[in-house]
């Protein structure tokens, strides 16, 4: 078992509850902006004292409308300051709040506002509003939806509907008359009290309510300086807010982390705009799931395959310093002299504009979650000087479980055990994880909740690792791990993620369970791809079209055979085929975090998997 300290007790809280915590901030630091959002090219910003005051505005709102404590309140946006507004004003009123991802189709929206019993929903747009209308009938428990953007909505005449202006006109009105009812709610809070439900992903069934306390927020939020920081820490943070705020990675960073460590989050215009706005913002702290590096990745190298002759040479020759220098640092734990000096030439030539270009400038932590990635992307960024973790956590620990640390670095795997948490593995690899932000439960299922904690407190995770050192290795998701049919156990997803390091390669659904070989569903990366295309005036109407094409073919075949060479024989992908479309959410083939739904895309596929092994 690996135990680095003991656990911390109620008492090590800094406060009892997360508005608790929001509140503390604004009273210590009022005139610190804590939020800044982009509309129509202008920002405009809240400091701290500001974004507390609306957060009473709005609870006041909720509390005009019924909303009291333990009532739930959903919120269905893309990022913005209204959502945590709305999240952090729920929770004030000893409420709890639940994130609903945009993307949730109608069928799943009325699946998560029924299963949370939601009172009232916070809905963004019309596109939002008119897929809870659709469902309305089977929500009983909805009283009101309140829309922030007007536009399309206005004209409909529906009495559920208020807008969010609506909404915060009724909380002043509402905090004249009761100027202390707030506060007095949030001093009520305990700190295992529940304040979030966040819904797991679904990979394999209906999503699962985890339920989070305050104290599983405060106590994640009190360690952020460990897990986001690396204890390097900057007097005025910068944070892009891009995450999703109903999955628990996004709240760790712009929610909780944010607060504690006072920061401003900066909302972009939309997620098509993040290329943009991570070079206009320069993020201090910058967390990424593995397919936004590994797009950021692709970026670079078709960008540089489309180069003048000087740039190239010299992309390539720094490229190649960075990788000694990385592995140096992986090594030693620093460059030293000489690759301090040979950095110093690559910064001026190459690294300075590349890192300014990818919004990487001012990065002092780069932390990669959510999901398994190539170590050759993670030293692709090290090449570059790009300070890079990958870390490993779930919506059930509040994040919080390993983090590469800074000096100590193992690619390939999760890193170590973080300060105040206790991790073993189970006899068959199972990571069990124990630590004081480990959640309540699965909300309205007991029976996931007994499979999940056992009597001690430990976290049955259903990730299979193995140890190097002190560092520990994913080898991947218990219910994922293929058996063939000569009895081998293969993780598939170790192989999807070396054929995803090709710039030509988005999706990649490693078959082979009781199989007599592996065999694998291939996505194209359709930028990358079409540009490939292109330059070798290869014309194309669309993404299928391209996918069938016979040199398209050829050109995966060399990225799989490239990647075959680093696994046995057993191992190697003898057959593929690729995708005729990209996968998509809404038609249930990817979940909200766009997770593969392996299941359902094998059920789907099944013709060409079983082509593959006629």
């Amino acid at each position: 078992m690996t135990t680095t300290a003991a656990r911390p007790q109620a008492s090590d809280l800094s406060q009892p509850s997360a508005p608790g915590l929001l509140r503390a901030v604004a009273m210590e630091s009022p005139s610190k902006v804590g939020l800044r959002e982009k509309t129509l090219g202008i920002w405009e910003e809240l400091t701290y004292a500001e974004y507390w005051g609306q957060v009473k505005t709005a609870a006041m709102g909720l509390w005009s409308l019924g909303v009291r404590s333990g009532d739930k309140v959903a919120i269905q946006s893309e990022n913005r300051i209204s959502w945590v507004i709305a999240d952090v004003a729920a929770q004030a009123l000893q409420g709890v709040s639940v994130g609903l991802y945009p993307t949730n189709p109608s069928a799943e929206v009325e699946y998560l506002m029924s299963h949370s019993e939601a009172k009232v929903l916070i809905a963004e747009d019309q596109e939002q509003v008119d897929k809870a209308l659709a469902v309305k009938e089977q929500l009983p428990n909805l009283t009101k939806i309140v829309y922030v953007e007007p536009r399309g909505v206005v004209n409909y005449d529906d009495p559920l509907l208020m807008s969010w202006d609506d909404l915060l006109q009724l909380g002043q009105e509402a905090l004249a008359e009761n100027p202390g009812l707030v506060d007095e709610l949030v001093d009520g809070i305990e700190p295992d009290d529940l304040a979030t439900l966040v819904y797991t992903s679904g990979t394999t069934g209906p999503p699962k309510g985890v339920m989070l306390s305050h104290r599983n927020l405060v106590w994640t939020a009190d360690r952020s300086a460990e897990v986001i920081t690396g204890e390097i820490f900057d007097k005025n943070p910068q944070f892009l807010s891009y995450l999703p705020l109903c999955h628990v990675f996004g709240r760790l960073y712009d929610l909780l982390a944010a607060t504690r460590l006072e920061a401003t989050v900066n909302f972009a215009e939309s997620i098509d705009t993040l290329v943009a706005d991570l070079v206009e913002v320069q993020p201090t702290y910058f967390p990424a799931p593995p397919r936004i590096l590994e797009k950021m990745h692709a970026s670079v190298m078709i960008r540089m395959a489309d180069a003048s002759f000087m740039k190239k040479l010299l992309f390539k020759t720094f490229l190649a310093v960075g990788y000694w220098n990385a592995d140096r640092v992986l090594a030693r734990g620093k460059r030293g002299l000489v690759g301090d000096a040979l950095y110093g030439l690559g910064w001026l030539a190459v690294y300075r504009p590349l890192k300014q270009r990818l919004g990487l400038r001012n990065c002092k932590s780069l932390v990669s979650g959510s999901a398994p990635i190539a170590p050759a992307v993670l030293k692709f960024f090290m090449a570059l000087g790009v300070p890079i973790y990958e870390a490993w956590g779930m919506t059930e620990t509040t994040a919080y479980g390993t983090i590469n640390e800074r000096g100590n670095i193992k690619l390939g795997t999760i890193g170590c055990a973080n300060d105040f948490a206790e991790i073993e593995l189970a006899a068959d690899g199972e990571i069990l994880v124990r630590h004081p932000a480990i959640f309540m439960g699965y909300f309205k299922n007991p029976e996931a909740t007994a499979e999940a904690l056992d009597a001690d407190g430990w976290l049955h995770t259903g990730d299979i690792a193995e140890r190097d050192g002190e560092h520990f290795r994913i080898i991947d998701r218990k219910k994922d791990i293929i058996i063939t049919a000569g009895g081998k156990n293969i993780s598939p997803s170790e192989i999807e993620n070396k054929l995803k390091v090709s710039p030509y390669i988005k999706e990649a659904i490693v078959i082979g369970d009781r199989r007599k070989f592996i065999s694998a569903l291939v996505g194209i990366e359709l930028d990358t791809v079409a540009n490939w295309a292109l330059r070798r005036d290869l014309t194309f109407t669309t993404y299928r079209d391209l996918s069938e094409k016979p040199e398209v073919i050829s050109l995966i075949r060399k990225e799989v055979d490239r990647v075959n060479e680093e696994f046995s024989r057993v191992e190697q992908i003898k057959k593929f085929v690729l995708l005729p479309k990209e996968l998509d959410h809404e038609e249930g083939e990817l979940t909200a975090t766009q997770k593969v739904k392996r299941r359902v895309i094998e059920k789907l596929f099944a013709d060409d998997i079983e082509g593959m092994y006629a």
